[in-house]
């Protein structure tokens, strides 16, 4: 019995001994393990309404200014070519020549025909004049009078025929030597030397008129929309002036001149659901060819009072997009959803969700729980989302002031 006690006395100072180490004897780190973890720190932005320019780029194609068919307006043999095939030509050089024999023999029966009317003019005057003598002395009749002044009115409109004949006959012996009506270059193929040239019907070469040079793009019937909605939107809505319009060539190169919008169509592609839009460059150089692919930049549109928060503050969830909002005492977030409109350099340009004034986690997001106490930062933007659209949207501006320098 004795033993027995003393083993039970034995396990119960065991037992305190144990208990008195654990509540008094534990190191700081084994203290510390037992107490909840801080709040984690996050990177947070306040948003601010700015306007961001739209950097707004398409998929274009050059076309002639106009595509001119040059034909014979007389028929005749050409007698020489005075053009390389394919060579560019300016407004007023000579490209054929049709042989003038014909049009000059017409030309010298008109002439001799216009002196044939001149002389029976004279004759008609003066028969005229002898009978208005006769008929104020009572001796020659009413009728004989009335002969006279008719003759004399039929030869005076002969020479006017004749004269009309002499200015026909100068205009064909003109029309067979055939000059280029506007500067461009000429068609690769042309009726040979010797060949019968129909008037009206032989196109003897095309020249496509390249300065000024159209360039065609094409922006979906939602975007249309949009950007028309983003313009009747601001203070004062822009002018098709106001939009400036820069071409990128093929290999990144940027073409020298900035353009303007032109005009647009009236009507939706039933089949691609697209309006085709015209804008009009300055091209003295012929550096813009027809069929050429171009990359067209609009710059100018500006979205007032947006939104443009770091692309790495946006998740997406079953739902779509969200970011996380901090709550008024900063010490919990929400879950947010957004709907995004477009990439702005290194950000998205929201188009609903958000208000001025709100804060959102940009980083440290995987730390982050629904009304979970956080540690808000400020997160430092190697540059805002907003200036870096200015920059994107000032580049080709700059580029091309450079190149035309």
């Amino acid at each position: 019995m004795k033993r027995f006690l003393v083993v039970v006395l034995l396990l119960a100072a065991a037992a305190g001994a144990g208990y008195y180490y654990y509540a008094h004897m534990r190191t700081p780190q084994q203290a510390a393990q037992k107490q909840p973890p801080p709040p984690p720190e996050v990177g947070v932005v306040t948003l601010k309404r700015t306007d961001v320019p739209l950097p707004l780029v398409y998929a274009g194609r050059v076309a002639g200014f106009r595509n001119v068919e040059v034909r014979a307006q007389v028929s005749g043999t050409i007698l020489k070519r005075e053009f390389i095939e394919g060579a560019r030509v300016k407004q007023g050089d000579v490209l054929f020549r049709i042989d003038p024999r014909t049009y000059q023999a017409a030309l010298d029966r008109a002439e001799a025909q216009a002196q044939q009317a001149r002389a029976t003019v004279v004759q008609a005057e003066e028969n005229f004049g002898r009978i208005e003598q006769l008929s104020q002395r009572q001796v020659a009749t009413a009728k004989q009078l009335e002969d006279a002044r008719a003759a004399r009115d039929l030869a005076r409109a002969a020479v006017q025929g004749a004269q009309a004949d002499i200015q026909t006959a100068k205009l064909n012996i003109e029309f067979t030597t055939i000059k280029a009506p506007v500067s461009g270059p000429t068609s690769l193929t042309s009726p040979p030397e010797g060949s019968l040239a129909q008037a009206q019907q032989t196109v003897l070469t095309t020249i496509t008129q390249l300065d000024p040079a159209y360039v065609n793009f094409s922006l979906s019937e939602a975007e249309f929309v949009a950007l028309r909605g983003i313009n009747r939107a601001r203070d004062n809505p822009l002018k098709r002036e106001d939009i400036r319009v820069t071409l990128e060539l093929g290999g990144g190169a940027r073409f020298p001149v900035a353009g303007q919008l032109n005009v647009s169509s009236s009507t939706v592609d039933a089949r691609t659901g697209t309006l085709q839009v015209r804008s009009i460059f300055p091209n003295p150089d012929g550096v813009l060819l027809p069929n050429q692919f171009v990359r067209v930049r609009l710059e100018g549109i500006v979205q007032q009072g947006a939104f443009v928060i770091p692309q790495q503050a946006v998740s997406q969830g079953p739902q779509g997009a969200f970011v996380y909002v901090v709550n008024g005492s900063n010490d919990g977030v929400a879950i947010r959803p957004v709907i995004l409109d477009r990439a702005i350099g290194t950000g998205w340009l929201v188009k609903e969700g958000l208000k001025d004034g709100e804060t959102i986690v940009v980083d440290g997001l995987q730390r982050v729980r629904p009304n979970a106490p956080i540690r808000p930062v400020p997160f430092k933007v190697d540059g805002p989302p907003a200036a870096d659209a200015r920059a994107e949207a000032a580049k080709p501006a700059a580029a091309a002031s450079g190149q035309a320098n």
